[in-house]
């Protein structure tokens, strides 16, 4: 069996609405109206061109403030801050050690990987700032790629990559558009909203 792990919202903390409530306290007064903004930041089109790589930390500083009519500076403080601000989750980080210790076992874990929608300044910052993530076999990260979840381009790409059957392949994302569109590439899907939840899910459902 092969586990595939999402990051955002499963490995790290990612909180969006809580970030636009401090960074801007008089638009984003209330929990809508946070919400509210940090969809707009965030689900555009030019955030989904940051995470692919498409578009450079500057540029996106700018189309952001520049549309949303927002301080400039504000916006590159927020932006800059994004990989600092992604900090582990102790109930999944765990999970993901016990794998890689059943796998070391010979316990039925194959592989180890990950797919994630991740701009390439964090994606180098988690790098070089987490040693758990050496217990990966390999992973995609969208800001490499050029294509993000949930185009099953992305998908197809890690498992050809790696060689992977279809049929092994685990994955967890916090996501249902993402969940779906690895079901429907015959993956299994675990679509994560309680991450204390991972470590019985997988006992109950795979055995691992």
């Amino acid at each position: 069996m092969n586990v595939v792990f999402d990051f955002g919202a499963v490995l790290f903390a990612w909180r969006p609405a809580e970030i636009v409530a401090e960074t801007f306290p008089d638009r984003a007064a209330t929990p809508a109206q946070a919400q509210q903004l940090a969809i707009d930041m965030f689900g555009h089109e030019d955030w989904h061109d940051f995470d692919r790589g498409l578009l450079e930390m500057d540029a996106v500083v700018q189309r952001l403030s520049g549309r949303l009519d927002l301080d400039r500076d504000a916006v590159q403080r927020l932006v800059q801050g994004i990989g600092e601000r992604l900090a582990p989750m102790d109930e999944t980080i765990a999970v993901l050690k016990a794998l890689h210790g059943k796998r070391q076992a010979g316990e039925g874990v194959v592989g180890l990987y990950f797919l994630s929608n991740m701009p390439r300044p964090y994606a180098r910052e988690l790098e070089q700032k987490h040693a758990f993530l050496q217990h990966f076999d390999g992973g995609i990260f969208s800001g490499d790629v050029n294509v993000s979840k949930p185009n099953p381009a992305i998908y197809q790409l890690l498992q050809d990559r790696y060689q992977l059957p279809s049929e092994s392949i685990v994955f967890i994302d916090d996501m249902s558009a993402n969940v779906q569109a690895a079901q429907d590439l015959g993956w299994t899907g675990i679509h994560l909203t309680e991450p204390q939840t991972l470590a019985n899910t997988l006992h109950q459902q795979f055995g691992l």
